[in-house]
């Protein structure tokens, strides 16, 4: 089974957080992480920029990839988000049928 990385980049780590919580809930995710503390310079519109960012990476199966980053791009808050999908060439056999089985489950009906 063939997993992928997603990675992206937020201005927060609460947005960050939110996006990563909403995939995983939608089952497009298994997992994502989030390290904080990311300087990147860029340039925008004709301007050398510095940002302080967040990467937020997904774990998920490439069955999943092309929904997981159309919802992504839907919310991000960015206007030209960088939303870049990583192959992974492996993983363990264990670890890869867990993303499996996350992201083929229907998402947990909500309590309440």
């Amino acid at each position: 089974m063939a997993l992928q990385l997603v990675y992206s980049t937020f201005p927060s780590v609460a947005s960050a957080e939110a996006a990563g919580r909403r995939l995983v809930a939608a089952r497009l995710a298994a997992c994502a992480n989030i390290l904080p503390a990311m300087i990147s310079i860029y340039e925008w519109q004709g301007s050398i920029e510095r940002a302080d960012e967040v990467v937020l990476l997904l774990k998920t199966t490439s069955a999943q990839v092309g929904a997981l980053m159309a919802a992504l791009d839907d919310t991000h808050p960015y206007d030209v988000p960088a939303i870049l999908q990583i192959p992974v060439e492996q993983s363990p056999e264990a670890f890869a049928a867990w993303v499996e089985a996350q992201t083929s489950a229907p998402p947990a009906s909500s309590v309440g």
